[in-house]
């Protein structure tokens, strides 16, 4: 991947939906989908109808992404399938799960637009739009003239409304003939068509850098369009929509009543035709339920005839047809069926339901009477039913009727239309009437005959509050009937059906209109987008599409729903939502929609090229006022245009207004009733010239001004907004750049209220300005001026002349007119601030300052910025190449792989250019990487430090580095400058020099990359604290990945050509190796190469410094409590074999080899001189690693004859220093089988309290053997516990002190399972000559006794699954305790425990000799037991410790818990329950070998389990601020308190399973 291509990702989830959510991205991105924890390992396709390149978009058209594997293995977590995103619109993606839709959703790719003959670049944010209403433009020859003004004033684009002929009402948006250019525009001696229009359209983009847009109506078509009379089946008629009767009816009824209220035939009931009053509202209520709803009968329509009905039930039960009625159905009952065709009476019932459930008691006469005078009841009931719910429907109507009429006679908000006459009814009509009126009853008449009802058609309009993805003219939809549609009178809406196919006229008109919109406009504004059918939209904008593939679709929603404007959004591929600035009720709720609709904090973080695919709210295009807006001069005042388009400007996004804001025309412009003209464009108008206008009519001037700062804004990269409410009235706009920290402060004094009328303070609030105000860029006052008053102009559309602006521009702080005074304050050492006072900060005022930083802190940044750019090309704009920087920047601290600028000099990646130059991170080993990266709070007491505590918030994880990321890995995305940690940095240096000081402490290559860090904060500290946070993790996350780079590139081929996920596990390598102040191991043999050394700084003496493998932090993390071998052993094969670190394994091996005693590995090491030997399985997981060390390291069978220094020759010697006693590792090797085969049996030195508080005194006593006959190794008793569950009872309220929760004595099955393949590696390697012996000499009863490797390894083959496994055949003679059995087909977890029920506890722990020992297990009983293992041990991250049917079971650790529970005080159920992760590794590495053995299809069933499974392990390990897996979870996987936040052996098996998957 190129460094700066732009990569997002999108993590799929089972069954995620995600088609409400906006997706948006730009072109040239790539989009990469990757499977989700849910969805790894399972068979996912996923599906587009993104198109290839060269091929054209069909909707419909879906095709298969092919998987890419990056690392080239079996592993989900790097999998993805990708986009090129090449191509502007809306695109669907879907994923199945084998042959199921399993979730899916859309991307939206923004256009890209160009003006100007250059076809230059015109960003998103630096649209400024003007609306025109066309039919005021005039003829087309005139047009130039007019729209010159929106050219003047500065705006790139243009808005026009329908430029088609339009309908009778004349409104922009009533179209007569959607192909035919409005004659209008025509002259009578020259018509004008649409080719004319798109060379006009040519000419101002290409001449005047002006786009032009359009709307498309599809919802509706003017009620007078001739098309209509031939297509009538292209609109809701009642002949294609029968269920609109009953409201046409009441239409009808309704005009009737509104002719005779207009001749005053209601005077005398008191409702006269001019409507003034309450008392004439409950007057015309009442009429209304006395006339019209008596008269109609609506409920007729849905009611059936109910003797009609009982005649046909009489007839089919006189003539015998009932038998043929089946048996009624309980979940059916009798219910009307509504007629389709909506007659009276029309309805009917089931007869046959009505048979089967009406049965007379036999034939006589009198009981057919009877049955039928049930069915007839029944029907009356149903008919009261429908009756009742009419009645609501018809309160609802009552409701709206005068709700509209309250409207449109009484409000004083209203048009107040006067009397109730024809021309003004009483309600607008909800449909077409094109006959001749006469009688109600005549004219329903025509309703029924289809040649007639086709051309009775129903009206469009909008319905308050309603689910705008439901067609409210559909069957199912009552809006007509109950009046709830607030009616466009002059609109037939349009009725498409689901395809083409359903109404092809339509369709194809439709197409071909949106196909001239589109060959002549560069966008289209979607006319009442939110009640066009969106298959429709869809259909018609694909279309649009190819013939424009940029196509700016802009869009007014209001649905009331953010989620629901994303479906149009993400469906329909809108680019920009329109939203008004007149939605605001004050300034403070203004200044907060600027911060909404776009942009980022400043000081915001740098976000990476690659990251993942967030939801975003639609792209604004935020206008000051749109069309359909009331004139703010009339709610606010004239005085308010100016500030409220400059705060409207100042938003990051798209702005817009409307021709007639700028001129403070001080009415709205009708879209209905406005004729006249605009005015022209001339720069010799004089102010009171009513038809023509320039710079010095209204707020041109300061909107030329404004504009060109909106554009400046957006092309600049001006991408970050701070809103500050300085008071009730002034509101400041911050933009900034965060390449070139310059900022431009737009302080804007609104004037919501009329200055003439309402009081403003002249005491304006000082305000505080960070930087150096570099120039005042524009500051403009609302003034009035002596000319003629405002008076109507009847021919053009004229503005205030009294009212103009005062406006200077680009001029120095001292020469401004409304700052008083300007001084200089400073805010830390490096931090200037100018404190501003106003004088002449009148209400309808703006100034308008840019800003930079201080020069001090512009150099500073410019030098951060250049050493920043050897990790991201991204900090280039705006960085400063100077020589005199620290010598160590000089110094790369990336590998240098192209031309970058270092410390001001260019660095050539060509080696003949120049010497090899190593960068600092390279110079850095693993352990170093260790010091510098990680440490966790008592890993760095031990130096003598400690982890970094932010105040009022939390101590770091990790004194190094990944400390810090973790938390801003979790700030950074969601740019929260409000924790705790960003206020920490912006108020002091103190975690600033934490991080250079704990490093420069530090000796070598260490102390370099703190002077390095050192030197880059001398800059950071020199910049504004706002920007510190930013800059600070710049700096740490480039430093952090190269670190990381580094360590992987010391890493097996495993880990550097491995998926993130490997290398994430790996670094739990770095992460748990380290060396501290102190050598937690023994030392090794001064005969061994490649042994690290260091200087003593006490001593001043050489001395060894290997690293050690910590258990888990932070609890097992420094002291005598780092190294434990078993737990070093379990891990060390994942994290230093797999991962290529085989020097530091050899040593460990080595080190633990020299404190062998009774042919035992020490458990806790203790530096080998305190160690404890009491455990019995150590040694064995130390011989599986010294095993695996052979087959994995090059050259690994020289590790046999290393030489190892003893520090324990014999049992009774003290502790030898180095060099002593050394002897060959095989030697070693072959005294631990031998101690085993001759039998180990001591008691603990210093046995007592001072080595362990809680053990009883028989505890101390260890034992260990080989049984003669099995071969199995076996040991201990009931008051020890030798294995990894070595819980020991702590609670003496609950009387379990001194007793092993699970002393798991006898055999072990994975110590059986360990030692079988000891034996049979050391019979391989025996049988080559390569081990020495072949035979283990004991001596018994004063006799020597030879048993051979061979031997050992026959008896155990042969006992183990004879013993081990528990039959599913209950008469098995090899079963000693069938009465203890309570599940079969498992292996025993222990043979020949001291107390038998615990051999029969189903554990996780018989996987572990699976993998190591796969040869004792036949493969079909295997497989059945870790099916039994998986259906009750299996958790979400680790394996349960017990089975949950066990009775002492329990799932929550809780070590603090002290209380009377046997089974639970102090934590006794440790390994009783809880889910330990280690175990999980081996589960899943022994699933995988023994499905290869049950064939292919149940081989890749368990691949998917094992991605499933590992799948929640990566999101752990990713989510996790100490990036690593727990030691153990509660049930469940629910989180664990008093566990391990990082354990070594967890993540070493999980590294493990990747590596054999």
């Amino acid at each position: 991947m190129e460094p700066s291509k732009q990569v997002r990702i999108l993590l799929l989830n089972e069954m995620e939906k995600l088609e409400k959510t906006l997706f948006r991205v730009e072109q040239g991105f790539e989009l990469q989908f990757r499977l989700g924890p849910t969805l790894q390992g399972k068979a996912v396709n996923v599906h587009t109808n993104y198109p290839l390149p060269g091929q054209a978009f069909h909707r419909d058209q879906f095709r298969p992404l092919e998987w890419q594997h990056p690392s080239g293995r079996e592993d989900d977590s790097d999998k993805h399938c990708a986009l090129h995103l090449q191509q502007a619109g809306s695109f669907h993606y879907y994923f199945l799960e084998g042959n199921e839709k399993s979730g899916g959703g859309y991307i939206v790719v923004d256009p890209i637009l160009r003006v100007g003959a250059d076809d230059r670049l015109l960003p998103l944010d630096c649209v400024t739009l003007q609306t025109f209403l066309a039919k005021c433009l005039g003829p087309l020859d005139e047009w130039e003239s007019r729209l010159r003004v929106a050219k003047e004033a500065g705006y790139n684009m243009i808005h026009l409304t329908p430029l088609q002929a339009l309908g009778e009402s004349r409104s922009c948006y009533s179209l007569a003939h959607q192909l035919q250019l409005n004659p209008d525009f025509s002259r009578p001696n020259k018509k004008y068509t649409w080719e004319d229009v798109g060379q006009l359209v040519q000419k101002l983009k290409r001449e005047w850098g002006l786009l032009c847009i359009t709307d498309v109506v599809y919802n509706h078509t003017a009620a007078n369009s001739q098309w209509l009379q031939q297509h009538p089946e292209s609109a809701y008629n009642l002949a294609n929509s029968p269920h609109l009767k009953p409201a046409w009816v009441l239409d009808r009824a309704l005009w009737h009543l509104s002719c005779d209220v207009a001749a005053g035939r209601y005077r005398d009931r008191g409702v006269p035709a001019l409507i003034e009053n309450d008392h004439h509202m409950h007057g015309l209520r009442t009429v209304i339920w006395e006339d019209v709803f008596p008269r109609t009968r609506l409920w007729e329509f849905f009611q059936v005839d109910v003797d009609g009905a009982v005649r046909q039930f009489r007839d089919r039960l006189a003539h015998g047809k009932r038998e043929a009625a089946s048996p009624p159905d309980a979940q059916r009952h009798l219910e009307i069926l509504q007629d389709p065709e909506y007659r009276r009476l029309g309805c009917a019932v089931d007869i046959d339901l009505a048979l089967a459930t009406f049965i007379p008691h036999n034939d006589g006469p009198a009981a057919m009477d009877e049955c039928c005078g049930w069915f007839r009841k029944r029907l009356e009931e149903l008919n009261a039913e429908k009756r009742q719910l009419v009645h609501s429907h018809q309160e609802q109507a009552v409701n709206c009727i005068l709700g509209n009429v309250l409207y449109e006679r009484l409000a004083g908000h209203g048009p107040k239309l006067g009397p109730i006459t024809r021309k003004d009814p009483l309600v607008t009509r909800y449909f077409t009437f094109p006959f001749e009126e006469s009688s109600l009853s005549a004219e329903e008449a025509l309703a029924h005959l289809p040649q007639k009802a086709c051309f009775l058609m129903a009206h469009n309009g909008w319905v308050m509050g309603d689910d705008p993805l439901r067609n409210f003219a559909e069957p199912g939809s009552n809006v007509y009937l109950r009046r709830e549609l607030i009616c466009w009178g002059d609109s037939v809406k349009l009725r498409y059906g689901q395809t083409p196919e359903d109404c092809p006229y339509l369709w194809a008109h439709m197409r071909k209109y949106t196909e001239i919109t589109a060959t002549h406009f560069q966008g289209v504004r979607l006319d009442n987008c939110h009640s066009t059918p969106i298959h429709v939209a869809e259909y018609m904008l694909d279309a649009a599409r190819r013939l424009q593939p940029n196509l700016y679709v802009v869009a007014e929603l209001f649905t009331g729903s953010e989620e629901l404007d994303n479906v149009f959004v993400t469906r329909l591929g809108i680019s920009s939502l329109i939203r008004e600035a007149m939605s605001a009720h004050n300034s403070h709720e203004e200044g907060r929609l600027v911060y909404r609709y776009g942009g980022e904090p400043v000081g915001s973080f740098v976000q990476p090229c690659l990251r993942p695919l967030m939801p975003a709210i639609a792209h604004a295009l935020f206008m000051d006022i749109t069309h359909d807006n009331e004139c703010p001069i009339v709610h606010r005042s004239a005085y308010d245009a100016l500030p409220s388009a400059t705060i409207v400007s100042m938003a990051c996004c798209a702005s817009g207004s409307t021709r007639g804001y700028d001129e403070l025309v001080p009415h709205q412009i009708s879209v209905v009733a406005e004729e006249r003209f605009y005015t022209k464009w001339n720069p010799e108008a004089s102010p009171s010239n009513p038809g023509e206008v320039n710079l010095q009519s209204g707020i041109l001037a300061a909107r030329r001004a404004i504009n060109a700062l909106h554009q400046e804004l957006g092309a600049g990269g001006f991408l970050q907004v701070y809103v500050d409410q300085v008071d009730e009235d002034i509101v400041a706009v911050t933009r900034h750049s965060p390449s070139s920290h310059q900022s431009v402060v737009a302080v804007c004094r609104t004037a919501f209220r009329n200055p003439k009328t309402s009081f403003y303070s002249k005491e304006v609030p000082q305000m505080c300005i960070p930087g150096k105000i570099e120039e005042v860029v524009l500051e403009a006052r609302t003034i009035e001026r002596n000319t003629n008053p405002y008076k109507k102009d009847e021919k053009y559309i004229n503005g205030m002349p009294t009212v103009t602006v005062e406006i200077r521009e680009h001029i120095q702080l001292h020469q401004s007119e409304i700052v008083k005074h300007a001084g200089v304050t400073t805010k830390g050492p490096h931090e200037f601030i100018q404190e501003i006072e106003f004088e002449n900060l009148s209400p309808g005022s703006v100034v308008v300052f840019r800003v930079s930083l201080d020069p001090h802190a512009q150099v500073a940044v410019g030098i951060l910025r250049s050493h920043l750019t050897q990790f991201s090309p991204h900090f280039k704009a705006g960085s400063l190449l100077v020589d005199n920087s620290d010598p160590i920047l000089k110094v790369p601290f990336t590998s240098v792989s192209s031309c970058t600028a270092i410390g001001g000099r260019w660095l050539s990646a060509h080696p003949s250019d120049q010497p090899r130059v190593l960068s600092i991170a390279s110079r850095l080993t693993l352990a170093e990487l260790n010091q510098v990266l990680y440490r966790c709070e008592a890993e760095e007491r031990e130096d003598g430090g400690g982890c970094y505590e932010v105040p009022r918030w939390a101590p770091l994880k990790y004194a190094g580095l990944q400390g810090l990321m973790s938390v801003l890995a979790e700030i950074r995305p969601k740019n929260d400058l409000g924790h705790p940690f960003c206020d920490n940095l912006r108020a002091g240096d103190w975690m600033i020099d934490y991080v250079s000081g704990r490093l420069l402490s530090r000796s070598g290559a260490v102390a370099e990359v703190g002077q390095w860090l050192q030197a880059m904060f001398f800059y950071l500290k020199q910049i504004p604290r706002y920007l510190i946070p930013c800059y600070f993790d710049a700096v740490l996350i480039g430093a952090y990945t190269t670190l990381l780079d580094a360590a992987w590139k010391q890493m097996s081929s495993f880990v550097q050509n491995g998926s993130t996920f490997v290398k994430h596990l790996a670094l739990g390598s770095v992460q748990m190796c380290g060396v501290g102040r102190f050598p937690c191991l023994p030392q090794l043999s001064a005969a061994l190469p490649d042994v690290p050394y260091r200087l003593n700084e006490a001593t001043r003496e050489r001395e060894q410094c290997c690293v050690s493998l910590a258990a888990g932090l932070p609890h097992f993390s420094s002291g005598i409590f780092r190294c434990w071998g078993r737990d070093t052993f379990i891990a060390l094969r994942g994290l230093l074999l797999l991962t290529g670190r085989y020097v530091e394994a050899r040593n460990i091996i080595l080190a633990f080899a020299g404190t062998l005693r009774h042919g035992l590995i020490p458990n806790l090491l203790g530096e080998g001189t305190a160690a404890r030997y009491n455990c019995r399985d150590a040694v064995w997981w130390w011989l599986q690693c010294v095993q695996d060390y052979c087959s994995l390291a090059p050259g690994g069978l020289g590790l046999l004859r290393c030489p190892v220094a003893r520090l324990y020759p014999t049992d009774a010697s003290a502790p030898l220093p180095a060099g002593t006693v050394e002897q060959p590792l095989f030697e070693v090797i072959q005294e631990a089988l031998q101690r085993h085969l001759q039998g180990i049996q001591f008691r603990e030195r210093n046995a007592g309290p001072q080595i362990d508080r809680n053990m009883k005194d028989e505890g101390f006593s260890i034992t260990a053997g080989v049984d003669a006959e099995t071969g199995f190794v076996f040991g201990g008793n009931r008051f020890n516990c030798g294995t990894w569950m070595d819980k020991m009872g702590e609670s003496d309220r609950a009387r379990n002190r001194g007793v092993p929760a699970t002393p798991r004595d006898g055999s072990a099955v994975e110590i059986v399972g360990l030692s079988k393949s000891a034996v049979r590696w050391l019979r391989d390697l025996s049988r080559k000559n390569i081990f020495p012996y072949r035979e283990v000499t004991v001596h018994r009863h004063g006799k020597a006794e030879k048993v051979s490797y061979e031997e050992w390894d026959r008896r155990i083959q042969e006992h183990f699954e004879k013993l081990f496994y528990v039959s599913e055949d209950p008469a098995d003679p090899n079963e000693k305790h069938p009465e203890l059995v309570h599940k079969r087909g498992i292996y025993k977890d222990s043979y020949g425990a001291s107390s038998p029920w615990c051999d029969y506890q189903l554990r996780p722990n018989f996987a572990v000799a699976m993998v190591v020992a796969p040869e004792l297990f036949t493969a079909e009983k295997a497989w059945r037991a870790l099916a039994v293992a998986e259906e009750k041990l299996l958790g979400p991250l680790g394996m349960r410790t017990l089975d949950p049917d066990d009775m002492v079971y329990c799932g929550v650790y809780d070590n603090a818990l002290d209380n009377d529970n046997y089974n639970l005080a102090k934590g006794f159920n440790y390994h009783q329950g809880p889910e330990w992760l280690w175990p999980v590794g081996y589960f899943l590495r022994a699933k995988l070998y023994f499905s290869k053995l049950m064939g292919p299809e149940t081989h890749a069933k368990t691949i998917f389990l094992v991605k499933n499974v590992l799948s929640r392990h990566y999101v752990h390990l990713e989510r996790s601020p100490w990036k690593g897996l727990p030691e153990l979870t509660n049930e469940h996987g629910q989180h664990c308190p008093f566990s391990c936040e990082t354990q070594a052996w967890s993540m070493a098996t999980v590294l493990e399973t990747l590596y054999d998957l």
